[in-house]
This record gives structure tokens, C-alpha cells and sequence, in this order.
């Protein structure tokens, strides 16, 4: 049947090019996609709305099932975190000229180009870095792009990732760099990685996908180069007030996701990704997203803010380009920006101290309580594992009592959150649920 709206909808037209690309049917397209993330059935829908009222109420009954994580105490992070948001965030990515602009061309721009240039500029001094993207999609992509970055780089075709990664990031970064390069996990525990010439990067995670932070940096850095692979490594930027940048022990790369700096958890949503380099050129040269700097103008004396290197992108190669480029998360950029230049140097040291006090208090709390702490003479920032008797049981207790208690990992493991706007007294309350949830069920140590 032919759809009013859409063009080529029809049956004709839609075989006609399927033919022309040589393919059978439409779900061939997604055969690269996990099956398991694949419904096997119609998608539940209603039936077709008549009039835009009813749609309403139907949306807002979909929103009502959610639970904000303001309205209830939360320690759900994963990825996602419940960092406190400055009003002026919202206020600044909310104007006009930011907030609906798309590509930034001068005739439609008020600001935007710099207001990039400066989130840039503030990334670069906190990471150590030269180099730093407007952000991707997400860390998960920008952990990809990265990588595929370093197979450009050295000419090579496998990639070892030697920390903990949560399933999802995991999957994406497989999913980004099939077909051509190799994904290799280092074996848990092992004493030593299996790196050799063959690999074009060694991957670490710091803050790990349990919270734990790498202090092996400057000894897998010198590992990574002996073999002339390049050290990615993935952070979060809300951590580099009191941790040190990997820059400084020697990482080629620096990726990870911008959501901690500004950016409500939103449904899951508000991520954006960075990739930060020094400034080399072979290696800014595989960047495939826009760079934003200082360039002179038609005007002699004048300065403006723009693209740099715009050659090495696919809107200039279009399909010779290194790596697709789609739209950037531009928004959070600008977001991210307002965040650092608001806290400034002291506010990042003092946030970051805040977290790790945090951290280590709700670590210790829960093992009182009964719950037992994963790695718990390790450094952690912001999040932690325990083990419990049922995760499930343990989870479904704390909602009884309005408590989000954190990520399920596994049967038994629970992935527990902590940052700055957790109070002494959030964690307490925490603590206390768990050891009543675990006294009932018999399963305090």
C-alpha cells in the first residue's frame, strides 16, 4: 500500500530499489544489528489517533509511568550520572540562537562558532591536551572513532581493550569497528596484557566500568609504545580536577562523554562525546569530526571563529571521507562550556574531592551494612560494585521505599552511584535499607 506522505512507499517503487542495490528485502539492511536486540514481533502500537488530543493524552500517559530521579533518591549512574546542573546551563542552551541553530553558517549564527571555540579551548587545558572535537554523538561513538582513529594512524587492524567496559559500550565499539578491525579483550586478572606489533591501540577505561581508576597509566603507556601501538584512554572530564589527565602519563587519545559537565540524565539522554589529541599533525589528521579555531578573515587584522582542517571531513570528501560525519551535539558543547567556565579550576578540584570523599564513604557504609564491596582497596571515583545474595530482591526492597539503589549488573551485583549531590545522610538512608532489605531476606554477613 502506498503511504500519502512518504515518497517511494509504494510496492512497485520500493522493489525497484531493492534491485538496484542488489538486495532481497528491506531486512537485509539490519542484518548487522544484534538479533537479540531485534523484535521478533509488530511493534506494540495503538491504533491511529484521530485527533491531536487524544495523541496527548496518550503521550502524557506513557510519561506518567516514569519516575524522575529527582522524585526519588538515586543512585543510578552506568553511564548516565546525577551530577547537579547550575541553573545557567539550562538558561544559556536554552536561548534562541544556540538552541535552535543547526550548522552555524555566519548568516545564522550569534555566537556559536565561539561559544564552541571557547568549550573547546577549556577542554583542551583541562585534559592537557591540543586538539579537542566538537562532540560527537556520545562517548560510546567517541570511543569507536577513536580507535578507528589509531587503526588509520599506524596502518593496523586490532585493538586490545585492557579494563572493565560496561556490555553496552562494548557492543558499541564491536558494532563500530566491524568489519575491518579486530576487537581483543585483555583476560581478567591476567598479569600481563598480550600486546604485540600487530595492534594498533591499547584501550583503557579510568574510571572503569566499576568506578575503579587506572594507577598503572605511565607503565601501560610505555607498554602501548614499545610495540608502536597508540594509548587510548577513555575518562570522564568531572574527575580531572583531582586526578591527573592522561595526557600526563602519556596517552595518545583521550576520549569519553561530556554529560557529567552540565547536562541533566534527561530519560537517558543529554550525552556527548569528546576525542582530545596533542596537537600532531599525522594524527589530527584522522580526526573526522569539525575542529573549531581561530582563523583570519577577508578582512586584514580580523579574526573569526570557524573550522579548521575542514579538508580531512566528509562534508568536504563527502563519500571519500575517513568516517562519516552526521550531526554534532553541538548544544551540549556550549552546555559543557558554561559548566567549566562557571566551576573553573577550584570548582573541579573541589567537586572532584567532594565525589571521592563520597565514594569512599558509601563504600564503607554499604560493607557495614552487609553488602560486600568489589575491590573495595582500590580507588574508586563516583560509582562501586557490591555483591549481595539477589541483586533483583535487593533492588525491588529499595524501590519500596523510593530508593533507585543502583545499576544491576549481574544476579548477585549491584553497580552503586555517588556524586556530589548525594549528602551524608542520602547515603545513610541508603545504608540503612540495605541492611533492613538484606536482614530480611538472610543475607547480612
Amino acid at each position: 500500500m502506498t503511504h500519502p506522505y512518504i515518497p517511494n512507499a509504494g510496492p512497485d517503487a520500493r522493489a525497484a530499489m531493492l534491485a538496484e542495490i542488489g538486495a532481497s528485502s528491506v531486512a537485509e539492511f539490519y542484518a548487522d544489528i544484534p538479533a537479540d536486540l531485534r523484535p521478533a514481533r509488530p511493534l506494540d502500537l495503538p491504533a491511529p489517533f484521530t485527533d491531536e488530543q487524544g495523541l496527548v493524552r496518550h503521550l502524557r500517559g506513557l510519561l506518567a509511568r516514569n519516575t524522575d530521579t529527582t522524585e526519588a533518591l538515586s543512585f543510578l549512574g552506568h553511564g548516565c550520572y546525577p551530577h547537579h546542573v547550575p541553573a545557567v546551563c539550562d538558561e544559556v542552551n536554552g536561548r534562541g540562537e544556540f538552541l535552535t541553530a543547526y550548522a552555524g553558517e555566519p548568516y545564522e549564527d550569534h555566537g556559536r562558532f565561539q561559544a564552541l571555540f571557547e568549550y573547546v579551548s577549556m577542554m583542551a587545558e583541562l585534559l592537557e591536551m591540543d586538539v579537542v572535537n566538537v562532540p560527537t554523538y556520545d562517548g560510546f561513538q567517541a570511543a569507536g572513532t577513536a580507535l578507528r582513529m589509531a587503526a588509520r594512524r599506524t596502518g593496523r587492524s586490532r585493538v586490545l581493550l585492557g579494563s572493565a567496559i560496561a556490555a553496552d559500550k562494548l557492543s558499541k565499539i564491536r558494532d563500530y569497528l566491524t568489519p575491518d578491525i579486530e576487537v581483543v579483550l585483555a583476560p581478567a586478572g591476567a598479569p600481563e596484557l598480550p600486546l604485540d606489533d600487530t595492534f594498533a591501540a591499547l584501550y583503557l577505561e579510568t574510571p572503569d566500568v566499576h568506578g575503579v581508576i587506572e594507577t598503572r597509566g605511565r607503565e601501560l603507556a610505555d607498554l602501548a609504545h614499545g610495540v608502536g601501538a597508540l594509548l587510548v584512554v577513555s575518562t570522564d572530564p568531572i574527575s580531572l580536577g583531582v586526578l591527573a589527565p592522561p595526557a600526563s602519563y602519556g596517552a595518545d587519545l583521550v576520549c569519553g562523554d561530556i554529560q557529567s559537565l552540565g547536562m541533566h540524565q534527561q530519560y537517558g539522554g543529554g550525552q556527548a562525546g569528546f576525542i582530545a589529541s596533542h596537537d600532531d599533525e599525522r594524527l589530527v589528521a584522522e580526526f573526522p569530526s569539525r575542529l573549531f579555531g581561530i582563523a583570519p578573515t577577508a578582512v586584514a587584522g580580523e579574526y573569526g571563529f570557524g573550522d579548521v582542517f575542514y579538508d580531512r571531513t566528509s562534508f568536504a570528501l563527502r563519500e571519500e571521507g575517513k568516517e562519516w560525519v552526521g550531526t554534532a551535539a553541538a548544544l551540549w558543547g556550549i552546555t559543557a562550556g558554561v559548566y567549566l567556565a562557571l566551576m573553573g579550576p577550584q570548582g573541579m578540584r573541589e567537586i572532584g574531592e567532594t565525589i571521592l570523599a563520597r565514594t569512599r564513604y558509601a563504600m564503607r557504609a554499604l560493607a557495614s551494612a552487609g553488602a560486600l564491596v568489589r575491590e573495595q582497596d582500590a580507588l574508586h571515583f563516583r560509582e562501586f560494585a557490591v555483591e549481595v545474595p539477589d541483586a533483583d530482591a535487593l533492588l525491588a526492597a529499595l524501590r519500596t521505599g523510593n530508593i533507585f539503589g543502583g545499576v544491576r549488573l549481574g544476579p548477585r551485583v549491584v553497580l552503586v552511584c555517588v556524586t556530589e549531590r548525594h549528602s551524608i545522610a542520602d547515603i545513610d538512608t541508603l545504608a540503612a535499607a540495605v541492611k533492613d532489605a538484606l536482614s530480611a531476606t538472610g543475607g547480612t554477613k
